[in-house]
């Protein structure tokens, strides 16, 4: 799908604050209200817009420690990545999965209210596959930069 100069600035602007209604919207970019509205149906259903969502503050919300976890996989075999995947979608801590390259195959952001909670999901998710050799833990000790924005 094309995207031109009205559709990125639409973008960029939905990616600031997506609460905007569509007239304002439509103003900021130079379109009347139904054209804007239309690039915005069209967007959505292109998949370029894949969701919109609420960002919580993790320690406002109670959840203050971010655990960045690098997996370490027994056997490349797809099957048992996806059975790997499974268990990380089922589990809620998980807030983000990559599937990386290097010595490592996976990492995965977690989330916590605490040490203890964060030793449960090692034993309920990580410990219980049978694929897994070894994961290392690195604790976030503050979040310096986070944006949910791509550049465009």
């Amino acid at each position: 799908m094309h995207i031109d100069r009205i559709d990125r600035h639409l973008l960029k602007l939905l990616q600031q604050n997506n609460r905007q209604s569509n007239a304002a919207l439509a103003e900021q970019v130079g379109l009347s209200a139904p054209a804007c509205l239309q690039r915005l149906k069209r967007l959505r259903a292109s998949g370029i817009i894949e969701r919109e969502v609420a960002l919580l503050s993790p320690a406002m919300a109670g959840l203050p420690l971010t655990m960045i976890v690098e997996v370490e996989l027994e056997r490349d075999r797809p099957d048992l990545y996806d059975r790997f995947l499974r268990a990380i979608d089922k589990a809620p801590e998980v807030t983000q999965c990559y599937k990386v390259t290097g010595e490592v195959d996976v990492v995965l952001m977690v989330t916590v209210a605490d040490m203890e909670s964060f030793e449960e999901f090692v034993q309920r998710v990580l410990y219980a596959e049978s694929n897994m050799r070894k994961f290392r833990t690195l604790i976030s000790l503050k979040r310096t930069k986070f944006e949910t924005a791509i550049a465009l």
